[in-house]
């Protein structure tokens, strides 16, 4: 056989080197989709990077933090920033809700040397969401630096990081975008740098570091990227985007909230002693609906269950502890969709009914119709 018969050809590879030119475009879309006038730079890896790279550039020892747990993430963060010395007071409400602008604003009263808040925008993993506009409006009149995860938000609801008075607003494309998990952005205000370039701990010369982008990349006029871009990543990324563009963000960002609606509403049809484990719809993350198994019930063995007919289905138990009590069903992106929905609640269904447990399918699916805008 010739050398020429064994050649494997595939149109992703080969392909012509990303130039900074084209990255540069990227960023400025992903900017337009945050409505935003902040730098933003994409970051080569998982979101991840950007949020630690973002925490280890502004927090040091003298750094003074509200960080608020809403779910695991924020435990994560702060972890993080006292790794990096910093003092850290945690706010921490339960995970079947979400923290309130008043909360914040006793906290910052209480603790008046507080110089940097980090919140998670929408916790997918316990299906809450907190309202980033009003803690905003608290956070700059307080004068602290404001740091967002939004990496589930994005895509579902606003994100809208100059409006609010964020500072660092990470995004990633993998979950409500429907884009790629292997690169990620963050939006940076004039103040974030400024905290950054005044950190003598701020990384440098290191794959974390944000400074190394603003001095090598954005300071440069983006003439010339810092290393090999994750070139089928960042197209897949672009894609995302341009989808998004085409459809329209409102039109995405509905149909995220439709799917939460309905997720709640047909669980409370379904009956069996499954109900919504965020107790306020205004608290329910539009990302992902999370939901309470029924007393003497193991969520993560109704899973199991449910997952046995059809095991592509976005359902998932909680994550540690929340495995024996939560059902998580991830309804974002290509899942943001009434038949997404209708499979989940009808699969749920039937592992409760072979639970002994009294459900109503039918009914859920009547509700799952009547509560889609």
């Amino acid at each position: 056989m010739s050398e020429e018969s064994t050649t494997v050809t595939h149109p992703f590879l080969d392909l012509a080197p990303l130039s900074a030119a084209h990255f540069a475009s990227i960023e400025d879309r992903v900017a337009r989709l945050l409505n935003t006038s902040q730098d933003v730079v994409i970051m080569q890896g998982e979101a991840l990077l950007p949020l630690e790279g973002a925490i280890r550039a502004t927090a040091g020892p003298g750094t003074v933090a509200l960080n608020v747990i809403t779910g695991p993430y924020g435990q994560t963060f702060g972890d993080w920033l006292r790794d990096c010395g910093a003092t850290v007071i945690d706010l921490a409400v339960p995970f079947h809700t979400a923290v309130t602008a008043e909360q914040i604003r006793e906290a910052l009263a209480e603790h008046p040397s507080i110089d940097f808040v980090s919140l998670v925008h929408a916790e997918a993993a316990t299906g809450n969401t907190n309202p980033v506009a009003e803690i905003g409006e608290v956070v700059r009149s307080h004068g602290a630096l404001f740091y967002l995860d939004a990496v589930a938000s994005i895509g579902a609801e606003p994100v809208l990081p100059d409006a609010w008075g964020v500072d660092l607003c990470v995004i990633g494309a993998q979950k409500a975008m429907g884009g790629p998990a292997g690169v990620s952005a963050v939006s940076v205000s004039s103040r974030a740098w400024a905290r950054m370039e005044a950190n003598p701990r701020a990384p440098r010369r290191s794959y974390l570091s944000l400074l190394d982008w603003k001095e090598r990349w954005v300071d440069g006029g983006r003439k010339a990227l810092l290393h090999a871009p994750a070139q089928l990543e960042m197209l897949a990324l672009e894609a995302c985007v341009e989808r998004i563009e085409a459809v329209g963000l409102d039109v995405v960002m509905a149909r995220h909230a439709s799917a939460a609606a309905a997720v709640r509403a047909g669980a409370v049809a379904l009956g069996g002693g499954l109900e919504p484990y965020v107790y306020e719809a205004r608290d329910a993350a539009p990302v992902a609906t999370t939901l309470r198994a029924p007393a003497g019930v193991v969520a993560s063995e109704l899973v199991a269950r449910a997952l046995g007919s059809d095991p592509a289905l976005p359902v998932a138990a909680g994550g540690g502890a929340l495995a024996k009590e939560m059902i998580r069903v991830n309804h974002y992106g290509a899942d943001a969709t009434p038949g997404a929905v209708r499979a989940s609640l009808a699969a749920l269904g039937a592992a409760l009914s072979e639970q002994g447990l009294d459900v109503d399918v039918e009914g859920a699916l009547r509700a799952v119709e009547d509560s889609w805008r």
